[in-house]
């Protein structure tokens, strides 16, 4: 077998990654067969003057692919998997929202057959994120990264200066960054993002003329959730409000009987304040649109189907053109279209 593998003593390629595209590549074109036992790691690295930690390093990454396999007492042996053909991708997701949901199922729908998907959740969590990392180093084709993550006191911070190394040390050729363009990662990458403190800004003019029709506007933003959002979304509606000299408050939540005013209009961003706003306003008999008026953040069909006035990514269009990217070998910073959809609330 060693007589197919090529190792090139010149390349810029880390040997242990030549040794892993040499053997797929011999497998691919039929040179080694399903079953067929492979040099142990000692007589690699004897045949190829190469260390054993190389080696090692490489029969573990084939392991983790399942396209090798390990038999105590008789060694390394080819695995039949469907996997040899296809483009590997690890999929880094800092929670299960709706929204998140709407951005995979985009991707895997639009990647196609010839790829294979791993989906992880780190919960925001630097540990959970840099462990996964460490874990699946070198054992994909694509890393696609949702940078957000929290502090001890639950606030959101696009990255840490452990997952900026950590990242760093990813081959930007694989690298995708998806929703958050503030990671910081330097070279030519795949970066698919909005733009959260403009995004806010531009949609919200966008609504202007109906906006200025109510006298306090109120951001209902929650500075200490589990999955804490990012504060630029804060500074794109403090900057609206200034310039267009609107009278306007932050507040954490949607407390249990907040006292209402005519002529409040409120901006939610989680669903639960949006539930418990839309439940008062009716307890109390304003009339929804006209006497108080309600913006939702992020579009659902559900908020479509109760008329309620959203700012939203198009989450959808955010997962097609990362997939379409990685197909087409494309490298590049994207901004997905921030839309402001008018409806009956406002």
């Amino acid at each position: 077998m060693t007589k197919f593998i090529t190792i090139d003593e010149n390349s810029r390629v880390p040997k242990y990654q030549q040794i892993v595209d040499s053997i797929i590549h011999n497998i691919s074109i039929g040179n080694f067969v399903i079953d067929q036992k492979i040099p142990s790691i000692n007589m690699f690295s004897e045949e190829f003057y190469l260390s054993r930690d190389t080696v090692e390093k490489a029969y573990s990454i084939l392991k983790q692919r399942n396209i090798i396999s390990s038999i105590r007492g008789k060694g390394y042996y080819i695995t039949r998997t469907k996997l040899i053909s296809k483009v590997n991708i690890l999929f880094l997701v800092n929670k299960l929202s709706t929204y998140k949901t709407r951005i995979y199922d985009s991707f895997i729908n639009t990647i196609g057959a010839n790829s294979h998907v791993d989906i992880h959740v780190y919960h925001c969590d630097e540990s959970v994120f840099l462990s996964l990392l460490n874990k699946y180093k070198s054992s994909y084709d694509y890393y696609v990264i949702m940078p957000h993550f929290k502090t001890d006191n639950l606030r959101h911070i696009s990255f840490t200066d452990e997952v900026y190394n950590a990242i760093q040390k990813i081959p930007k050729e694989k690298l995708v960054v998806l929703d958050n363009t503030k990671l910081g990662a330097d070279g030519d990458i795949i970066e698919v993002y909005q733009d959260f403190e403009n995004d806010i800004y531009d949609a919200l003019n966008k609504g202007i003329n109906k906006i200025k029709q109510y006298e306090h506007i109120i951001l209902v933003y929650p500075s200490k959730s589990v999955y804490p959002y990012p504060r630029r979304i804060l500074h794109g509606f403090r900057k609206f409000c200034v310039e267009n000299k609107l009278d306007f408050e932050i507040l954490d939540e949607v407390y249990d009987d907040i006292i209402l005013k005519r002529g409040d209009l409120f901006v939610t961003i989680e669903e639960s304040d949006l539930v418990k706003l839309i439940k008062q306003i009716r307890e109390d008999e304003y009339v929804l649109g006209k006497e108080i008026g309600v913006i939702s953040y992020n579009d659902t069909p559900l908020k479509e189907l109760l008329g309620i006035t959203v700012m939203s990514t198009d989450f959808k269009i955010m997962g097609e053109t990362a997939a379409k990217m990685i197909l087409n070998k494309e490298k590049g910073k994207v901004k997905i279209p921030f839309n402001f959809i008018d409806r009956k609330s406002i």
